[in-house]
């Protein structure tokens, strides 16, 4: 009855437990709102041990794949590109031109 009782209280004290880890914050997950020079504006998301970007442009949800260049990083895919810079970003989408964003 005793051993019963000691397995229904640790089963009850990891429920709690589990709930509690569960309903802790994401960590170091990075948002940034951007305007563009041409009007455009969207988000950028970063997650820890991912290597793409998520981006919330025109109302589409977009990933993007990390490539690597000479000149940094760039994120590219599905007709978009996103490369962040020390003073913003700078995109290019929809066969427009590369358009210079800041970071809002």
């Amino acid at each position: 009855m005793i051993s019963h009782k000691r397995a229904v209280c640790h089963a009850v004290l990891f429920a709690f437990a589990g709930f509690f880890a569960a309903s802790s914050p994401a960590s170091a997950q990075t948002f940034n709102s951007y305007r563009c020079v041409d009007g455009t504006r969207f988000i950028v998301g970063f997650y820890p041990h991912d290597s793409r970007a998520y981006l919330q442009l025109n109302g589409r949800a977009v990933t993007l794949r990390k490539r690597l260049t000479l000149s940094g990083t760039r994120y590219s895919g599905r007709g978009v590109t996103f490369v962040p810079t020390s003073a913003g970003a700078s995109i290019r989408h929809l066969r427009r031109p590369v358009t210079a964003c800041v970071v809002t």
